[in-house]
């Protein structure tokens, strides 16, 4: 059996005429068969991608001591452990994840080291873990941006070529180019033109940022400008009220935005829309007037999503925003439905002792009205979490209750290879950002 081979340049300061060649030289050199047997290679023919994969707590941690792994972006054991350890050490609250406070604090930690000191000696393995969720059907390029921190010493780029093996060699091989270009923010952002122009011309185009986006910062407006769609994951934003605000105001300029998060809401809205099917539901929809969200303390952006979907579903009109706080840091918000009627959304962020692996999950919704005729009470539960606050007190009997049950994949790579099938416009998701944010620029 003949194996593709990754071919690997050794890293050179960057040049866009040394990339390209580099490039060729590879698809040149590499054997792919001989004979009738031999495997023809499809080289980048569908997208172009460009990753933009900061990693910079996973940076801090290693250049602070307390993180040993690669910097990779794979948010392991290992990286939580390391995360506990700088929390415990600082005396942070114990999460296991870097919010917005644990992250400002490495921040500030990191900046209080001597320059000798601030060197990172973790293997920089950012731009090579391929993802043939994505690969197997796409032979496409991806550039891979990851920022460094430390000394300015320019940008260095290295290329490659992988093509996962097919099990039927006459269907032939899917292959993606690779190029990985490492150096400080401010090195990227000098070399942006080169950046883009590394897109094939005449495919779609795509910037995957799998970082909180800026629309203030010069290499994500440029690159923002040249894409056909803006991939974000609202689940990893470090302060999400914001950060979709700044969505809104994307979408305002006609910048294609997709959220993979938005993504793993579908089953919730799927059985919310299959729970009011028969008619004898369907017709107390509109008397409805009090929605209950309970999510995974540390992100609301799942839940204000399905809020805001909801809500434009129903044309409810957002009148105040109200933060109460303690145990659940409880937020309530007051609407106004197309008969006047005052409706009110709670949204709860619950405690849990064994998180799952995307920040701010959703745990439960509970649909419920003051008119004791509507038949409308409804109680949807996490299959993994349960929710054990939605169900409490004797009124949950009446209600219809069902178990939802998550996506079969939720990592941003299977999602990923789900929305380059779908890119473009998607007026659903639109429509519910632009109800989170009347909801927000309420506080």
């Amino acid at each position: 059996m003949n194996t593709p081979l990754v071919a690997l340049q050794k890293p050179k300061d960057i040049s866009l005429s040394e990339i390209e060649a580099e490039l060729n030289s590879i698809w040149l050199s590499q054997s792919f068969g001989q004979g009738k047997t031999a495997a023809i290679a499809t080289r980048a023919a569908t997208f172009s991608m460009v990753i933009y994969e900061p990693e910079e707590f996973q940076q801090l941690l290693g250049g602070l001591g307390f993180y040993k792994g690669a910097i990779d972006g794979i948010h392991g054991t290992e990286t939580r452990d390391a995360v506990r350890d700088a929390q415990k050490a600082y005396q942070l609250p114990i999460t296991g994840r870097v919010d917005s406070d644990t992250l400002e604090h490495l921040r500030t930690e990191f900046a209080k080291l001597s320059p000798a000191q601030r060197v990172i000696r973790n293997i920089d393995a950012r731009g090579f873990s391929i993802s043939e969720t994505i690969a197997n059907q796409n032979p496409c390029r991806i550039i891979t941006l990851c920022p460094t921190l430390g000394e300015d010493t320019g940008v260095t780029a290295q290329v490659s070529a992988y093509c996962p093996l097919q099990n039927n060699k006459e269907e032939g091989l899917i292959c993606c180019e690779y190029v990985t270009l490492r150096g400080t923010k401010a090195a990227l952002e000098r070399v942006s033109n080169v950046v883009t122009s590394l897109l094939i011309p005449d495919l779609p185009k795509f910037v995957w940022w799998k970082a909180t986006p800026n629309p203030e910062q010069e290499l994500f407006k440029h690159l923002s400008c040249c894409s056909n769609c803006v991939i974000v994951d609202s689940c990893y934003f470090s302060d999400p009220e914001s950060e979709l605000l700044k969505m809104q105001e994307l979408v305002d300029q006609e910048t294609y935005i997709a959220d993979l998060n938005w993504h793993r809401l579908s089953p919730w809205q799927e059985l919310t829309a299959a729970t009011f099917d028969p008619p004898e539901r369907r017709m107390y929809l509109g008397d409805i007037d009090h929605i209950t969200l309970d999510y995974e303390k540390g992100n609301a952006a799942q839940a204000l999503m399905f809020l805001g979907w909801f809500a434009s579903r129903l044309q409810w009109e957002p009148l105040e925003f109200t933060e109460s706080g303690g145990d659940y840091d409880l937020k309530h918000v007051k609407f106004r439905g197309p008969d006047n009627q005052e409706i009110i959304g709670e949204l709860a962020a619950i405690p849990m002792a064994d998180t799952g692996e995307i920040p701010g999950d959703l745990v439960g919704v509970r649909l419920t009205s003051t008119n004791p005729k509507a038949n409308c009470c409804t109680i949807l539960c996490s299959e993994t979490t349960g929710c054990m606050r939605m169900e409490a007190g004797g009124s949950a009997q009446s209600c219809q209750t069902e178990q939802v049950t998550s996506v079969t994949d939720q990592k941003a790579e299977y999602l990923m290879a789900q929305q380059l099938q779908r890119w473009g416009r998607d007026v659903l998701y639109e429509e519910s950002l632009a109800a989170v944010s009347a909801i927000l620029n309420l506080r």
